[in-house]
């Protein structure tokens, strides 16, 4: 019999949802809901035999997620089957550390953490109410961003700051994009033959958004991201790491608030903000047709991975595996290269023709001889939260 499972993300003012049966793990529908908050928003579901598309407003997330399930009863699968919600929750702290059945102490915790992630913490929680009330009689289960990494040893979570300070504010290193790292680091470790204990891996989390974990023996000891998705490699829009000494420097000398700062290295920063484009393929493009601001961005991007690579080598001791995942480490012929170029030395060896080929199956970029094996293999968070919440509602 199947056992679908209805998947959550739910951002500031749009929704993605997919349903999951967990035995088959064969995706049964998916969908988008977009502009919510705005005049007219926009609901696009999905199945094997069609697609359909409503436009209307939704005010809030309740009201999207009462749509979204009057689009399941219309035009199916149904609703009544499903056994468990599962919701992508970005920031669990240093209390939430594990996927867990949601009650309103789960809920609380999440409002004392918003702080830390407010992009992302309240359309998380306004997505959890929404559903309880549009599906009030199965469980639902919360898994975070976070989890993965909290595992760290206290030298890679720790900052260098006045300790006191740093534990009032619950100042540390918590690390994102967990379900992915977590999916992808065991996927890697299937391809290679070995026990997910046994692998040393790196996973390069390339997207708009971008992270890279160290992963010895499987459990994760370090990665890019730190208290907030600003930290680590250069992205979209965000800048990755900089002297934080030019926070207060804007604020001194540009007359800059501390909200237009973080405005500024957020959203406005990165690639967007190097050469006005976040999109990589654009940046390629344009690098490619001469402009040179373009090509100095580019640069900048893979040299922050490369040296990530290499400084994270130094910390394992040595690795089996990097991979390559996400839309940009899944898509981009031209960053692996230009990332992959220098670090020969470090083991890294790839095979021009083997990085050229595209496909969606989990394959080696890397020449045989190469003591460091190089993988692409494509993310599926999706797939990877249907097993969490699977092994909880039967746990």
């Amino acid at each position: 019999m199947p056992t679908p499972i209805l998947l959550l993300n739910a951002g500031s003012s749009s929704i993605k949802y997919q349903v999951i049966d967990a035995d088959s793990e064969e995706v049964l529908a998916s969908g988008l809901i977009e502009r919510i908050g705005l005049d007219e928003g926009v609901l696009t579901h999905k199945r094997a035999d069609g697609e359909w598309i409503a436009h209307e407003e939704y005010s809030n997330h309740t009201l999207a997620l009462q749509a979204m399930v009057a689009m399941f009863h219309e035009h199916g699968p149904s609703l009544d089957d499903v056994v468990a919600v599962g919701h992508r929750t970005v920031h669990g702290g240093d209390k939430l550390t594990e996927t867990m059945l949601i009650d309103d102490a789960v809920v609380n915790t999440l409002e004392v953490l918003s702080p830390l992630a407010p992009l992302h913490n309240p359309p998380g929680i306004a997505g959890i109410r929404g559903a309880q009330k549009a599906l009030p009689d199965v469980p639902h289960v919360a898994i975070f961003d976070t989890a993965f990494f909290s595992s760290l040893p206290p030298e890679a979570y720790t900052y260098a700051i006045n300790a006191e300070v740093a534990e009032q504010y619950a100042i540390r290193r918590y690390g994102f994009h967990g379900t992915s790292h977590n999916y992808v680091s065991h996927k890697a470790a299937e391809y290679l033959g070995k026990p997910y204990e046994e692998v040393t891996q790196i996973v390069c989390h390339l997207g708009n958004g971008a992270s890279i974990s160290a992963i010895k023996n499987g459990v994760a000891v370090d990665t890019s991201m730190g208290l907030t998705p600003l930290e680590g490699l250069v992205m979209g829009t965000r800048s990755g790491d900089i002297d934080p000494g030019i926070i207060a420097y804007l604020h001194r000398e540009a007359g800059l608030s501390t909200d237009a700062i973080d405005t500024l290295l957020n959203k406005k920063s990165g690639m967007a903000g190097l050469c006005g484009k976040s999109d990589m393929r654009d940046v390629e493009a344009a690098m490619v047709a001469g402009d040179e601001a373009a090509t100095t961005a580019w640069g900048v991007y893979c040299r922050r991975i490369a040296g990530y690579i290499g400084r994270y080598i130094a910390i394992l001791g040595g690795v089996d595996c990097v991979t390559f995942t996400a839309g940009v480490g899944e898509n981009s012929v031209a960053v692996r290269r230009d990332v992959l170029s220098g670090l020969a030395p470090l083991g890294l060896v790839y095979d021009a023709e083997r990085n050229a080929l595209r496909s969606r199956e989990p394959r080696p970029i890397s020449t045989d001889d190469s003591p460091v094996t190089v993988l692409v293999i494509p993310t599926n968070e999706e797939l990877q939260m249907a097993r969490e919440v699977k092994a909880v509602i039967a746990g």
